[in-house]
């Protein structure tokens, strides 16, 4: 590693849009560590990539498990001392999530506890390496559905798309996107909000208009922004999205 070359961490990365952010990252010349809960399907993802001669490796990150996130950002520290690239792509979908009137008070914590209060906990683990980047970019990956505009305008194709849950968590990790671009505006560190598209993935139950590697392209050029990045965004692949 030289200090020209950039070192990126993506969570999620052992399936769907995050492997692809991952290979995308990768083919770009970018080393990637690929974040996943289970260690084993992570390794596997990565050996996978390795093998089509890409720079990633492996990394044990659970978002409900600080233990390993602590111990991923020591273990950064030690080989790289630094972090470029912070992609947040883990998340989750839960059965029992709907309309506020029938979705369980269980799921939404679930939802929340990983979508957003997860990805703070990693957000704030790898801070202190991303400040020892000359161009630290993170990537919030979001939603339409986050969006309170949308949620609130019947002629969007988004109005009836009501889960309490899962959209209260991508905009309270949008909240997060504003609050963080605002604390770290004199410093390198641009911070946006990605809603990647409707991608066929588990996450989506194989329902979706576009491909995984289509769905990274957005988060991926976000990642690799140049000087004259803007911070606090939140975009979809046709423009900005209102909050």
């Amino acid at each position: 590693m030289n200090e020209k070359t950039k070192i990126a961490l993506v969570t999620g990365a052992h399936k769907g849009i995050g492997r692809e952010i991952a290979r995308q990252l990768a083919e770009a010349g970018v080393p990637v560590i690929m974040g996943a809960r289970d260690a084993q399907l992570g390794q596997t993802a990565a050996n996978a990539l390795a093998e089509a001669g890409l720079a990633v490796e492996a990394m044990q990150i659970d978002l409900h498990r600080q233990e390993t996130i602590d111990a991923a950002a020591q273990a950064m520290s030690a080989k790289y001392g630094r972090l470029d690239i912070l992609i947040n792509n883990a998340g989750i979908v839960d059965a029992e999530d709907g309309p506020p009137t029938k979705a369980t008070a269980a799921a939404v914590k679930r939802l929340m506890e990983t979508n957003f209060i997860g990805t703070l906990c990693v957000t704030q683990a790898m801070l202190p390496l991303l400040l020892q980047s000359k161009a630290g970019r993170i990537v919030n990956l979001s939603t339409t559905l986050a969006s309170l505009s949308v949620n609130g305008d019947p002629t969007s194709p988004y109005y009836d798309a009501r889960l309490i849950g899962y959209n209260a968590s991508k905009a309270a990790l949008n909240m997060l996107t504003v609050q963080l671009a605002a604390e770290l505006k004199d410093t390198s560190i641009v911070v946006n909000s990605v809603a990647p598209g409707y991608v066929r993935t588990d996450l989506k139950g194989g329902n979706g208009f576009m491909t995984a590697a289509e769905g990274a392209r957005l988060p991926v050029q976000y990642a690799l922004l140049g000087d004259d990045a803007v911070s606090g965004r939140f975009v979809e692949p046709q423009g900005v999205v209102a909050w």
